[in-house]
């Protein structure tokens, strides 16, 4: 670490009560907004330059400003892995031997903060989270680069990397320092068509009539960029401001039993919302020092200006307002979310058939232990997963009561559903990822307790009815509203092969549905076990 490069953050500690470590971590973040600017101004005809400016900024801030010296050798070691997997072996399996070599390396530094963690002290995990994401997202794409296009999905066809890139330049993609410790992650073949400005190239009439010229021009995008900047230390000064009066401390200690339970129902809102203020504040800033790169460029929009959410993450205001858990899941780590399905989920789906129970366990067990190993992690994707499994119950089988016989056109009081959905949906959350927060599962637990259980509760009694002749007494109901019978799923149809089924974040999107489709498997095996050994009894027998 460089000498004196913590006292102003002591100073800062001690003025406004937060660690020092989380005040050094917004300043890399800033920091890297004049270091953007530096980077796009770099010659486009030398990437070397900028690659190597990439790498010696992202070892100052873990060297220089952190002293993680073991966590640069630990990325070191992930990073370096990964390569060489991807270079040296051949197959289709290794995709799959990368992403267990990266996923249990990852599990064993989420062990060791586990145990040895300090609060309030920045190690590698996060950064090597974000690592996890990139590095099976391109193994993958150089996979993929030695099939033939005709085996490729669109996606596929535009991430594949036929060409193992050079040392340097995946150096650089892996500390690109804008999103070294926080994110978001991205391909490397974005990264590549950035890098040789590609991603720029725009097409504009040629000298001679009907023909056409192509030209570079890297849109101006300070302006998004500040904006970003500044929204997202709005939500930083929010959270140190609210934080101070919603802490997860006071509602395990004794002081909150004296509030009413719709009071602490209440608080746990509010804590939940303070906690995500943080992560809406550090998203947003490093998609701002992304978007004044360049990376966040996303093309022309029908206006033809430039769009610049390719690297977005989260979309607060339609989280806070989400009025299903879709809506709420699925405005929420965005980027980890397309990782889980295009790298997790639709590649453990044999080609040319429908994703089942495997897919969802897959994306569902690696987004846990991605997460790390807190048992307040497991807590709340085992419930969360219930969670979606109710609302989809609701949209399938009472929204259709409040919309006209056609349904797409809301009816009288489709206002009305939408306000308790937006209530259920944002109260029920609040108390499911409360043990995100505490982590601990005995803590979590009693503060589960302590409003009485009632989204469980609630969850329980959902189940009960709709796996009931009350389902079917609803339908009943339904066809004599639409005129048109209701099948046991209800009135809409099942999401579509290519639909993401695993649920946003991993979390099955109905998980009895797995269940009832591991027990059928499991028949259906016994089955075939009972015939085969039923046709080798009656063949011993004709020859004797």
């Amino acid at each position: 670490m460089i000498p004196f490069i913590d006292y102003p953050f002591i100073w800062l500690q001690d003025a406004t009560g937060a660690f020092k470590d989380d005040l050094k971590l917004i300043f890399t973040i800033l920091l890297s907004y004049p270091f953007a600017g530096v980077l796009k101004r770099l010659p486009d005809a030398e990437p070397a330059k900028k690659n190597l400016f990439m790498i010696g900024v992202s070892l100052f801030y873990m060297v220089g400003v952190f002293d993680l010296w073991g966590g640069l050798r630990t990325l070191s070691v992930s990073a370096g892995g990964a390569y060489a997997i991807a270079k040296f072996v051949q197959g289709p399996y290794m995709p799959w031997i990368a992403f267990v070599y990266l996923m249990g390396h990852m599990l064993i530094s989420h062990i060791a903060r586990e145990l040895h963690g300090i609060p309030g002290v920045v190690d590698v995990t996060g950064a090597q989270m974000v690592m996890v994401m990139k590095l099976t997202a391109f193994c993958w794409s150089v996979h993929d680069g030695q099939l033939p296009e005709k085996d490729l999905s669109a996606f596929q066809k535009d991430r594949a990397l036929p060409v193992m890139p050079n040392l340097l330049d995946y150096t650089a993609y892996v500390l690109f320092f804008p999103s070294l410790f926080a994110g978001p992650a991205f391909d490397f073949a974005e990264y590549r068509r950035w890098i040789d400005c590609t991603m720029f190239d725009v097409t504009i009439p040629g000298a001679t009539k009907g023909s056409t010229k192509r030209k570079r021009k890297i849109p101006k995008s300070h302006r998004p960029a500040i904006w970003k900047a500044v929204c997202g230390l709005g939500w930083i000064v929010a959270f140190m401001k609210l934080s101070g009066w919603y802490k997860a401390e006071f509602a395990l200690g004794d002081g909150f039993l004296g509030y009413s339970v719709p009071r602490r129902i209440w608080y746990i809102y509010a804590l939940g919302f303070t906690e995500r203020l943080k992560y809406y504040g550090a998203w947003y800033l490093t998609e701002g020092a992304c978007i004044l790169s360049g990376l966040g460029y996303n093309g022309l929009d029908e206006n033809k200006k430039p769009r610049w959410d390719r690297l977005t993450n989260v979309d607060p205001w339609a989280l806070e307002t989400a009025e299903n858990s879709r809506a709420y899941l699925g405005s929420w780590n965005m980027n980890t979310n397309n990782w889980l399905k295009n790298y997790v989920y639709l590649r453990v789906t044999p080609k040319g058939k429908r994703p089942g129970f495997r897919s969802s366990l897959a994306t569902f067990g690696t987004s846990a232990i991605w997460h790390g190993i807190s048992p307040g992690y497991y807590l709340t994707f085992l419930t969360g997963s219930f969670v979606q499994t109710v609302a989809k119950y609701f949209r399938r089988h009472i929204r259709p009561f409040f919309m006209e016989p056609d349904g797409k056109t809301p009816g009288k009081y489709k206002r009305a559903y939408d306000i308790f959905g937006l209530l259920a949906t944002q109260i029920g959350f609040s108390y499911t990822v409360a043990p995100f927060i505490i982590l601990d599962f005995k803590n979590s637990l009693m503060l589960w307790g302590r409003v009485k259980f009632f989204v469980h509760i609630g969850i329980l009694l959902s189940l009960l009815f709709f796996n009931s002749p009350g389902k079917a007494w609803l339908n009943r109901k339904l066809k004599a509203k639409v005129g048109k019978a209701a099948t046991s799923e209800g009135l809409r149809k099942s999401p579509s092969a290519s639909d993401f089924h695993g649920g946003a974040l991993g979390l099955p999107d109905d998980p009895m549905k797995e269940i009832e489709d591991i027990q059928q498997e499991i028949l259906a095996k016994k089955e075939e076990v009972m015939r085969n050994r039923r046709t080798s009894m009656n063949a011993t027998s004709k020859s004797k």
